[in-house]
C-alpha cells in the first residue's frame, strides 16, 4: 500500500486564536480513554466549546459558517504541553488536513507529521490576513502548498514553511514510518529466506 504524496491541501480555513495552546486545551484528558482514535473529532476544544450541561460556548469551531473547514489558523507554540498524539489525532478526526500557526511544539509537530497532516509555519501578520479573507467570505478557497511552501487564497500569496524533513516525507509519501515498515516486509521475507542460519 503506497503512501498519498501531500503536496498541497485545498480547502476552506478558520481561525482559532491565541498562543500556547497546548494539547489539553485541543482534546482534554478525560477523553483519552478509549481504544482506538476513532471519535476523537467529536471533543476537539471541547471544554473552550461546551457549557458544563453540553450547550455551545461562542467558539470559530462552533460557528455554522466554518462548518467543513479543513485548514486550521492559529497562533504561536501551538500543540505545546504533553505529548499526547491524541491531539493532532483529534484534530485530524475532526476533518481538518493542515495546520497554520506561528510555530509549534515539537512533539506535537512530528505526531502530525506522521499522520500525513502538515504543519505550516507562517508570519503572524500572513495568518491574520488569511483569517480575514475567511472571516470576509468562509468560502474563500485557501490552499497550503506543502511542495511550494506558500498558501494562496483570494488572489492573495503567502510565504509558509514545512520543516525540510516532513516536507520531503509528506510530498514523496514517507510520512507513516509504520506504513514503510509494512511494505517492506517481502523484501524483508526474502532476505531472512537467504540467510544461511534461517534454514
Amino acid at each position: 500500500m503506497a503512501l498519498e504524496k501531500i503536496t498541497s491541501i485545498s480547502g476552506r480555513a478558520v481561525c482559532v486564536p491565541g498562543n500556547d495552546i497546548d494539547t489539553d486545551r485541543i482534546i482534554p484528558a478525560r477523553f483519552m480513554k478509549c481504544v482506538t482514535f476513532d471519535g476523537l473529532g467529536e471533543f476537539l476544544f471541547h471544554d473552550v466549546r461546551r457549557n458544563p450541561d453540553g450547550t455551545d460556548r461562542p467558539h470559530p469551531l462552533n460557528e455554522l459558517r466554518f462548518k467543513g473547514a479543513t485548514i486550521l489558523l492559529s497562533g504561536a507554540n501551538f500543540g505545546c504541553g504533553s505529548s499526547r498524539e491524541h491531539a493532532p489525532q483529534a484534530i485530524q478526526k475532526s476533518g481538518f488536513k493542515a495546520v497554520v500557526a506561528e510555530s509549534f511544539a515539537e512533539i506535537f509537530f512530528g505526531n502530525c507529521t506522521t499522520l500525513g497532516l502538515p504543519c505550516f509555519e507562517a508570519a503572524r501578520e500572513d495568518i491574520a490576513r488569511i483569517a480575514a479573507a475567511a472571516e470576509k467570505d468562509p468560502h474563500t478557497v485557501v490552499i497550503a502548498d506543502v511542495a511550494q511552501q506558500e498558501i494562496r487564497f483570494g488572489g492573495q500569496t503567502v510565504k509558509a514553511r514545512v520543516r525540510a524533513s516532513a516536507r520531503d516525507a509528506l510530498v514523496n509519501g514517507r510520512w507513516d514510518a509504520i506504513g514503510e515498515l509494512l511494505e517492506g516486509i517481502p523484501a524483508v521475507r526474502a532476505t531472512a529466506a537467504r540467510l544461511p542460519y534461517s534454514q
